[in-house]
């Protein structure tokens, strides 16, 4: 069976800069992908090239097994594909609802004009973060709310487009311990669901908790793929530092 999505010789230059390098990845159907790598590895330009940011200068993409190009983020969306930014990108002077149906608003008609259907979609909302496990309130101003909250709103609104595959950019970064341990919670209740996740993250314990493969950017260029079940976790936490920094470590 073809992968979810592959990439296949890709490569990013910004004039005379190269930021990615004769990229190969594969994302399997509901398998959690890690992606680690020092900063400027090239990690941040191949996640906006899945996301449809940019356009690769060369090599292919191939989503279940056919040739696929984003030109925009609206094509990589249409194609099943969303990004959950590190900024988050939410709206702080609109409520939990309203920030998970944004851009995708719930309207009803009143007389010869459409309005917004503002108790659908807190309905709606308070459906979808009920069967998520999320503590929520559909009413509350996102402005108001904690970095682990508004963490969990953006992932309710990402799933509100019906991803096959979720992108995520250090989401845990400014989480508590406890926010944390719901984040991971959820990415194995996604991957149950049969949603595919590339999870950046510069936790070690946050790829090795909930990912099934690990892949390692250096400058540019994929240096290496790690299972993480198939050996002690120091071992594997030790090879990831020396597949990302070039150098030898030892796991003890």
């Amino acid at each position: 069976m073809a992968p979810l999505l592959e990439l296949r010789g890709v490569t990013k230059t910004f004039g005379s800069v190269t930021a990615l390098r004769d990229v190969d990845l594969e994302i399997g159907a509901a398998e959690a992908v890690g992606l680690i790598g020092d900063n400027g590895a090239g990690k941040s330009t191949l996640v906006k090239i899945l996301s449809g940011v940019y356009a690769p200068t060369a090599g292919a993409l191939h989503l279940d097994g056919s040739p696929v190009s984003f030109g925009s983020p609206a094509d990589a969306r249409r194609a099943g594909v969303e990004m959950i930014y590190q900024d988050l990108a939410l709206c702080d002077d609109l409520d939990v609802a309203a920030n998970i149906f944004l851009g995708r608003e719930l309207r009803r008609r009143l007389g010869p004009i459409r309005i917004l259907d503002r108790e659908r979609m807190a309905a709606e909302a308070a459906r979808m973060i009920s069967e998520l496990g999320l503590s929520l309130v559909p009413g509350r101003l996102v402005g108001t709310m904690s970095g682990g909250e508004r963490q969990m709103v953006a992932v309710a609104r990402a799933l509100q487009f019906q991803p096959r595959l979720l992108l995520m950019d250090e989401p845990t970064a400014a989480l508590s311990a406890e926010k944390i341990r719901v984040l991971l919670g959820l990415v194995e209740e996604l991957k149950r669901r049969g949603v595919s996740i590339l999870l950046i993250s510069h936790r070690f314990t946050d790829i090795l908790h909930v990912c099934d493969r690990i892949v390692v950017v250096r400058q540019g260029t994929v240096v290496g793929s790690l299972q993480p079940h198939a050996q002690p976790a120091e071992q594997t936490m030790a090879r990831m530092t020396e597949l990302m920094t070039g150098d030898r470590v030892s796991a003890a």
